[in-house]
């Protein structure tokens, strides 16, 4: 373990945040918000700029880290965030505007994502971020793959639960939950994902084309 830790602090000291995440990072640990490491923003950033990602919808705001992330690896794209704590999405919009973000290019929805997402249009997504309530996060991804358009990607980050997951005496909910989204994701024919440990992990999913010829 100490050969991972120091790796892990080398790739923590060498990533480079932008100086609008890093502020929204203070704010948001001042809200109590916990928004994804600079490690796993720089990944989600390179994902979006890949895919040249114009649509992009985040579940959970963190105060806008994980957005900024999103923007600044895909600078046309529009953001449509949610979240059910009206303060955070108060810190985000803050965030955005410091940014110098045009408005038109972020959409914030107040409300659980059981209730918001099932509304949402499917196909229609190039990326669906999922940092919502860990008790959801089965019932988000599936969602999150209904709505992103083919070869769109779904990203959840903490999927490795702080290390818990690799633990198997660690049951508790959460863990378990994280610990089956991974197993099912891997195991089904339907879904092409890949695992990153860096940061506090980021899973990354997309759908796989099903060839119906007879």
């Amino acid at each position: 373990m100490g050969d991972f830790d120091a790796v892990r602090r080398f790739v923590d000291e060498a990533t480079v945040e932008p100086e609008a995440c890093a502020r929204a990072r203070a704010h948001a640990l001042e809200l109590g918000a916990d928004p994804i490491s600079a490690p796993v923003g720089a990944q989600c950033a390179l994902i979006a700029a890949a895919s040249s990602a114009l649509n992009i919808v985040e579940i959970g705001t963190g105060g806008g880290v994980s957005g900024l992330w999103l923007l600044h690896g895909s600078p046309r794209a529009t953001l449509t965030t949610i979240d059910n704590e009206p303060e955070h999405l108060a810190a985000a919009r803050q965030a955005f505007a410091e940014a110098k973000i045009a408005p038109a290019r972020t959409r914030f929805i107040s409300g659980r994502a059981a209730d918001v997402l099932p509304r949402m249009n499917e196909a229609s997504y190039d990326i669906v971020l999922v940092d919502g309530d860990p008790e959801s996060v089965i019932e988000d991804v599936e969602h999150g793959l209904r709505l992103v358009r083919p070869g769109g990607t779904v990203l959840v980050p903490r999927v490795l639960a702080g290390g818990a997951v690799a633990d198997p005496v660690r049951r508790d909910r959460v863990t378990t939950l994280y610990r089956s989204l991974i197993q099912e994701t891997q195991d089904s024919p339907a879904v092409l994902g890949a695992l990153s440990i860096v940061g506090e992990g980021l899973l990354q999913l997309t759908a796989v084309a099903v060839d119906r010829t007879p």
